[in-house]
């Protein structure tokens, strides 16, 4: 969980300043240290990134009365605004997963080519 609350916090202070794809630093970075399994760091960092991605898209709903969501769900032709939402937690969190699952096996590898 600490994996999960760490790459929310770095991802975030990351895009205040970087583009959206800083999260893959946050992701390699934390995926290398805290990662304790490929299952642990693909998962945490799902939900970090994921429930991330979410506050935020929610933040902007919100804040927006729903009208960006409205005309994301009419490009994509769906047929609810939160649909919209959905789709940007899972690509989102599946960004993040699969960097931090790769930052722990490039950590694994490391560590057995050092023995």
């Amino acid at each position: 969980m600490l994996l999960a609350f760490f790459l929310a916090l770095t991802a975030w202070l990351l895009s205040l300043v970087f583009p959206w794809w800083s999260l893959a630093i946050s992701g390699l970075v934390l995926g290398a240290l805290l990662g304790k399994s490929g299952r642990h760091s693909f998962g945490y960092g799902f939900l970090g990134i994921g429930g991330l991605w979410l506050l935020q898209s929610l933040i902007a709903h919100i804040n927006g009365n729903g009208i960006l969501a409205e005309r994301i769900a009419n490009i994509f032709s769906l047929p609810q605004p939160w649909l919209a939402i959905i789709g940007t937690v899972a690509i989102g969190g599946l960004a993040g997963a699969l960097t931090t699952l790769t930052g722990y096996y490039f950590s694994e590898t490391w560590h057995k080519t050092k023995r």
